[in-house]
């Protein structure tokens, strides 16, 4: 019934009504977890996953239209800058639905008793002590952060640099995950797309700590982290738009070699905005958070 609410075309005309309906299919997702789960011995130890499913649930009929949609395109549009501006209308609409999984599970995690925040993050949790806090990553899970301010500081420009290198061996494993799942299972990257928005999420209000923080959170890791967000959309457009081709039985034909140009093109762009994402992670938000 959901998907019958949100027509894919008027999306892209405003793409900021995309906002709102991540947050309702966020806020459903956690709903939904809670109320049929949380009372469960066994599957309350896997909410936190189960929260992420409901979301890709909600949001797959959305994603897949997209993805035939952008397919269409690439075939009846040759040239170049009309394609990817007719990409990028796409493209501000699912960044929109991720802003909006984000500020849902964020506001969520704080507003939340500490014992449901738990139960329903506790994986993205651990994704985060094992990223920020992998020496000391028992002590960081079990007290959630929540005990001391984050420690933030410019990094000089050897240890950045290294940093920069860590970032982007994790985030290119992530982004062929994205093309790997977009490329098989069409729709299917939305699951590590909305997995992303959780731990960022989780991130935002370990850092927030109280609603009223909620804002210096977002900022904090949204500045880098929306950049990461585009250039996984664009792998998952780039990955879905080829899986349509191939299933159309367009393999060899001239116009498939098309739309096999234009998915290269989104995958070296996709490239392109990681590398920069991370110089800004690493040398800029220490400076302005």
């Amino acid at each position: 019934m959901l998907e019958t609410l949100i027509n894919p075309r008027h999306a892209e005309k405003k793409p900021w009504h995309m906002i709102f309906v991540g947050i309702l299919y966020a806020s459903l997702s956690v709903a939904l977890a809670d109320l049929i789960f949380l009372r469960d011995p066994v599957f309350q130890k896997h909410i936190s996953i189960i929260v992420v499913f409901f979301t890709v649930m909600f949001s797959l009929p959305f994603m897949f239209y997209v993805i035939k949609q952008e397919e269409i395109k690439d075939i009846k549009i040759e040239e170049e800058k009309k394609l990817i501006k007719e990409h990028g209308k796409v493209l501000s609409s699912l960044l929109f639905l991720f802003l909006g999984y984000t500020i849902a599970f964020s506001l969520l995690y704080l507003i939340l008793p500490a014992n449901i925040t738990s139960s329903n993050f506790k994986i993205q949790v651990e994704t985060y002590c094992s990223i920020n806090s992998p020496h000391n990553f028992e002590s960081c899970v079990k007290g959630h952060l929540t005990e001391a301010e984050p420690v933030i500081k410019p990094y000089s420009i050897k240890e950045g640099m290294h940093y920069v290198s860590s970032i982007l061996s994790n985030n290119f494993n992530v982004l062929i995950l994205v093309l790997v799942f977009s490329f098989i299972f069409g729709a299917g990257a939305i699951f590590i797309l909305a997995w992303n928005a959780s731990v960022i999420a989780a991130a935002i209000g370990i850092f927030a700590k109280t609603p009223r923080g909620l804002h210096k959170g977002l900022l904090r890791y949204l500045f880098h982290g929306l950049p990461e967000m585009a250039a996984y959309f664009v792998a998952a457009l780039a990955g879905g738009i080829i899986s349509i081709a191939v299933i159309r039985h367009e393999f060899g034909k001239e116009r498939f070699w098309h739309v096999l140009q234009d998915s290269l093109d989104l995958i070296i762009l996709a490239l392109i905005i990681l590398i920069i994402a991370a110089f800004l992670e690493v040398f800029v938000t220490p400076l302005l958070f």
